[in-house]
């Protein structure tokens, strides 16, 4: 009867410590928390600038330019605005200019150019780098500013386009000297001749008299 009671009294006590176990066991456990993503690559290298460049910085009406972008999205479309502004005119109070005879020349002031914006794209190839060729059809300092669409990169360059070169006036002045130096020589090779005359007589009267 003792032996019976001992064995119960063990099989509660097996009892009461499996319960908390097998409660433990049953809870659901906690689960790990999602981890984020790693954070991407930006799709362009670090410290690059977006670069526009013209191989000639100053050219006349008429004549083409070529602009060259780097460092933009690759394989994307690059808008391109174009503004105009006038060629500065000579500063107030400059000497005028002067002719060779110390009178002075008037300057005409510089003509105003109608300065709308003007628009084209380019397109990138796999690095990023396009080229487009440019035809002004105006005069003045032109500001190129591109912008890559997916990108959102930009970048600006300057053009100066002047007018058409103009042979000079043929003015009274410009004359002057020609005339006068070729008269010069005309007298110079006139005294030329008379001398080369006076020495053939002398020379033929002289032999004679010997």
């Amino acid at each position: 009867m003792r032996l019976s009671r001992i064995i119960m009294a063990l099989t509660v006590g097996l009892a009461v410590v499996a319960v908390p176990t097998a409660a433990g066991a049953a809870a659901p456990q906690p689960q790990p928390s999602a981890t984020t993503d790693p954070p991407q690559p930006p799709p362009y290298p670090p410290g690059t600038v977006a670069s526009l460049t013209v191989n000639r910085p100053t050219i006349y009406l008429g004549e083409t330019v070529v602009l060259t972008g780097t460092n933009f999205g690759p394989n994307e479309t690059v808008d391109i605005n174009v503004t105009v502004t006038p060629l500065a005119a000579p500063a107030g109070g400059a000497a005028p200019a002067r002719r060779s005879d110390g009178s002075t020349v008037a300057m005409a002031p510089v003509a105003y150019q109608a300065s709308a914006p003007l628009h084209f794209t380019a397109y990138t190839n796999g690095q990023g780098r396009f080229t487009k060729n440019y035809k002004p059809s105006v005069t003045g300092l032109l500001t190129f500013t591109a912008t890559g669409r997916e990108s959102g990169r930009t970048a600006s360059t300057e053009l100066r386009v002047l007018h058409k070169k103009q042979p000079l006036p043929v003015t009274g002045d410009s004359l002057g000297t020609p005339m006068k130096l070729g008269g010069g020589l005309v007298g110079a090779g006139a005294v030329m001749l008379l001398l080369t005359l006076a020495w053939r007589r002398r020379q033929r009267f002289g032999g004679a008299a010997h």
